[in-house]
Protein backbone atom coordinates (compact mmCIF):
# COMPACT_ATOMS: atom_id res chain seq x y z
CA UNK A 1 0.00 0.00 0.00
CA UNK A 2 1.14 3.52 -0.91
CA UNK A 3 2.32 6.09 1.76
CA UNK A 4 0.37 8.72 2.14
CA UNK A 5 2.71 11.97 2.07
CA UNK A 6 2.35 15.47 0.99
CA UNK A 7 5.73 15.23 -0.77
CA UNK A 8 7.39 12.28 -3.05
CA UNK A 9 10.30 10.10 -2.13
CA UNK A 10 11.91 12.26 -4.75
CA UNK A 11 11.83 15.59 -2.90
CA UNK A 12 12.54 13.77 0.30
CA UNK A 13 15.65 12.27 -1.08
CA UNK A 14 16.63 14.31 -3.70
CA UNK A 15 20.55 13.18 -3.65
CA UNK A 16 19.45 9.54 -4.15
CA UNK A 17 17.17 10.17 -7.12
CA UNK A 18 19.64 12.00 -8.59
CA UNK A 19 22.16 9.61 -8.45
CA UNK A 20 19.67 7.08 -9.47
CA UNK A 21 19.37 9.30 -12.59
CA UNK A 22 22.62 9.46 -13.15
CA UNK A 23 23.58 5.68 -13.28
CA UNK A 24 20.02 5.43 -15.20
CA UNK A 25 21.43 7.28 -17.82
CA UNK A 26 24.97 6.26 -17.56
CA UNK A 27 23.52 2.94 -18.67
CA UNK A 28 21.29 4.53 -21.29
CA UNK A 29 24.05 5.82 -23.04
CA UNK A 30 26.31 2.75 -22.62
CA UNK A 31 23.66 1.18 -24.24
CA UNK A 32 23.84 3.89 -26.96
CA UNK A 33 27.42 3.47 -27.69
CA UNK A 34 27.71 -0.30 -27.93
CA UNK A 35 24.20 -0.28 -30.64
CA UNK A 36 24.15 3.07 -31.73
CA UNK A 37 20.44 3.28 -33.33
CA UNK A 38 18.62 6.23 -33.20
CA UNK A 39 16.01 5.10 -30.55
CA UNK A 40 18.59 3.86 -28.32
CA UNK A 41 20.03 7.71 -28.57
CA UNK A 42 16.92 9.32 -28.09
CA UNK A 43 16.29 6.86 -25.03
CA UNK A 44 19.59 8.06 -23.82
CA UNK A 45 19.17 12.00 -24.20
CA UNK A 46 15.85 11.24 -22.05
CA UNK A 47 17.80 9.74 -19.68
CA UNK A 48 20.03 12.51 -19.28
CA UNK A 49 17.57 15.43 -19.68
CA UNK A 50 15.78 13.80 -16.56
CA UNK A 51 18.91 13.61 -14.36
CA UNK A 52 19.34 17.04 -15.53
CA UNK A 53 16.40 17.95 -14.05
CA UNK A 54 17.45 16.21 -10.65
CA UNK A 55 20.33 17.74 -11.02
CA UNK A 56 18.75 21.00 -10.89
CA UNK A 57 16.59 20.54 -8.38
CA UNK A 58 19.30 18.81 -5.98
CA UNK A 59 21.71 21.98 -6.55
CA UNK A 60 18.50 23.94 -5.23
CA UNK A 61 18.50 22.55 -2.07
CA UNK A 62 22.07 21.63 -1.73
CA UNK A 63 22.25 18.28 0.77
CA UNK A 64 25.53 17.06 -0.15
CA UNK A 65 27.38 19.77 -2.32
CA UNK A 66 30.71 17.46 -3.38
CA UNK A 67 27.95 13.90 -4.35
CA UNK A 68 25.65 17.12 -6.14
CA UNK A 69 29.22 18.40 -8.31
CA UNK A 70 30.23 14.68 -8.78
CA UNK A 71 26.81 13.56 -10.72
CA UNK A 72 27.15 17.22 -12.71
CA UNK A 73 30.70 15.81 -13.76
CA UNK A 74 29.58 12.41 -14.90
CA UNK A 75 26.63 14.04 -16.66
CA UNK A 76 28.82 16.24 -18.40
CA UNK A 77 30.61 13.40 -19.88
CA UNK A 78 27.76 11.07 -20.46
CA UNK A 79 26.71 14.23 -22.67
CA UNK A 80 29.70 14.66 -24.59
CA UNK A 81 29.85 10.58 -25.39
CA UNK A 82 26.17 10.41 -26.63
CA UNK A 83 26.65 13.59 -29.12
CA UNK A 84 29.69 11.01 -30.27
CA UNK A 85 27.33 8.72 -30.54
CA UNK A 86 24.77 10.97 -32.25
CA UNK A 87 26.89 12.12 -34.72
CA UNK A 88 27.42 8.11 -35.89
CA UNK A 89 24.06 7.50 -36.18
CA UNK A 90 23.51 10.65 -38.41
CA UNK A 91 26.04 9.45 -40.53
CA UNK A 92 25.07 6.31 -41.13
Amino acid sequence: MAKNSDTSWKKDNQNTFLSNSVQKADRAVKQAMSHPEEIAVEHAFNSISRAEKAFSNAEQNIEQADSVQQNKEQLDLMKQQLNDVHRIVEEQ
